[in-house]
């Protein structure tokens, strides 16, 4: 074995793939002497909540099952015993080293172990192959696994692959790959032990407090843990990051069941709490648009209006949001130098008393001429219209609200929108009600955004005037 020490390779089965809400339902070990001697043990365990159907059909392991199977509290003292002054192997260690965390934490038992990661160890050492997840490893090695997705199985795929790995590499290659692996994040020094074992690697949000619960920073990833220790790493530590990491005195995370959802919750924690280090989505202000009005000369010309006095997600043929009318008439004069629009047209130039007179672009060139008279105006509202085309509103494409489903394993949601506004996320049929009879919820430019782009590449759209139930999701 390349260890000096011994190991517990080890696998769990759960009701699903959040640690803070779901439980385990098997476990199996195949413990590993220093002289390569092997135990193995395993046990189903009733997880005191419904495991899930398609959990059901994909590990075998029903609720019938595990009625009369021993609790977690009841097999957990056998469990650390045979866990005892051993290294943790697992296939995405951290799944299983959260889950286990988390169900001693209901014991009242604070639980950390050395762990090394397979899906890692694979990647180091075979970093010719694009996979790594277990079916991959037992069809490379030629590993013979029965009843794959049992817990005892897993473990013992884990096992085979430890003792192959000299067969394939020298003693000095499979040390350094596992140094490196296991080695460990440095996080500032005032956060909790093993808080980053707790963080889900999954889609969601986190959110940074300094002192007095000061909100200094929030983010979302499709990778939480990943992110949040990308913030602490080496080459980030400078500048923001640096002072982020000075301040910081608590991490908070809330998971999703997708990149949707975290995208559309980040947008709106920063406008909640007002973070110190967020910027980019800190919005306030007077949110204002452009819409063609029938102008002089027989031409359009623009009015700026603002969401303050009209409701941006149902109102037609605005262009453009700006957060003050500075932002919204520096755009304007950009766009009328390219497509060559008159200044006075527009409203952005007054003209001259009592006669016609061209506008400032016009001897720059900047003008084709319609304020002098040299423009026939059905042109200029052609070019304005060209012009004004990137930056249009998109009309709400629906007739009335509108659910987008995001799921991963054992977590599924429905994103709620009308007219452009996120009305909340439902995770059962009860929910999606509450969502739709509570409305109205206000035009937020994010949202649009986010929720434009989505729709672009997505066809995921369901019609909620039936308000269809949602299928099985984890105990909150």
């Amino acid at each position: 074995m390349p260890f000096d020490r011994p190991v517990a390779c080890i696998d769990l089965e759960t009701t699903g793939a959040s640690p803070q809400f779901d439980r385990v339902t098997e476990i199996g070990i195949v413990e590993i002497d220093i002289d390569g001697s092997l135990r193995e043990w395993s046990t189903l365990v009733n997880p005191q909540t419904r495991i899930p159907t398609f959990i059901e059909k994909l590990t075998g392991i029903s609720n019938a099952m595990v009625a009369d199977a021993p609790t977690f509290a009841e097999v957990a003292a056998e469990l650390l015993a045979r866990l005892h002054g051993r290294l943790l192997v697992a296939h995405n260690a951290r799944f299983d080293h959260a889950f286990l965390r988390n169900e001693l934490k209901r014991l009242d038992i604070a639980f950390h172990a050395d762990t090394l990661c397979t899906v890692r160890l694979s990647r180091r050492l075979y970093p010719q192959h694009h996979k790594h997840n277990l079916d991959s490893l037992i069809q490379r090695l030629g590993i013979r696994a029965e009843e794959r997705h049992r817990a005892l199985a897993d473990a013992r795929v884990l096992a085979v692959f430890l003792q192959r790995l000299h067969q394939e590499h020298t003693s000095e290659a499979i040390d350094h790959a596992i140094r490196q692996v296991m080695a460990r994040p440095a996080l500032p020094p005032h956060l909790p032990e093993g808080l980053i074992d707790d963080i889900p690697d999954g889609p969601g949000i986190y959110l940074f407090y300094g002192d007095n619960d000061l909100p200094l920073y929030v983010g979302k990833s499709t990778r939480l843990r990943t992110r949040v220790l990308d913030h602490f790493s080496g080459d980030h530590a400078s500048g923001r990051e640096l002072r982020i990491a000075q301040q910081l005195q608590r991490i908070e995370w809330r998971e999703t069941a997708g990149e949707l959802g975290a995208l559309l919750l980040e947008a709106r924690l920063v406008k909640e709490l007002q973070p110190m280090y967020n910027q980019r989505l800190r919005r306030g202000g007077d949110l204002c648009a452009w819409q063609p009005v029938d102008g002089p000369h027989g031409a359009k010309s623009l009015r700026l209006v603002h969401a303050a006095d009209l409701d941006f997600g149902s109102t037609p043929n605005l262009h453009g949001l700006f957060d003050s009318p500075r932002k919204a008439e520096e755009a304007l004069r950009a766009l009328a130098g390219t497509h060559r629009l008159c200044l006075i047209q527009l409203g952005l130039e007054k003209p001259a008393r009592g006669r016609r007179s061209p506008c400032f672009g016009r001897p720059l060139g900047k003008c084709a001429g319609l304020c002098a008279g040299k423009e026939n105006p059905l042109r200029h509202d052609l070019r304005l219209l060209e012009a004004l085309a990137r930056i249009r509103l998109q009309a709400w494409p629906y007739e009335g609200a509108i659910g987008i489903r995001e799921s991963r394993p054992g977590y599924e949601e429905l994103h709620v929108f009308d007219r452009w506004a996120w009305l909340g996320t439902a995770h059962d049929e009860a929910e999606v009600s509450r969502i739709l009879e509570a409305r109205p919820a206000a035009f937020d430019p994010d949202t649009y955004r986010i929720l434009a782009k989505h729709l672009r590449t997505h066809g995921d759209v369901v019609g909620l005037s039936s308000r269809p139930a949602i299928p099985d999701s984890p105990p909150r």
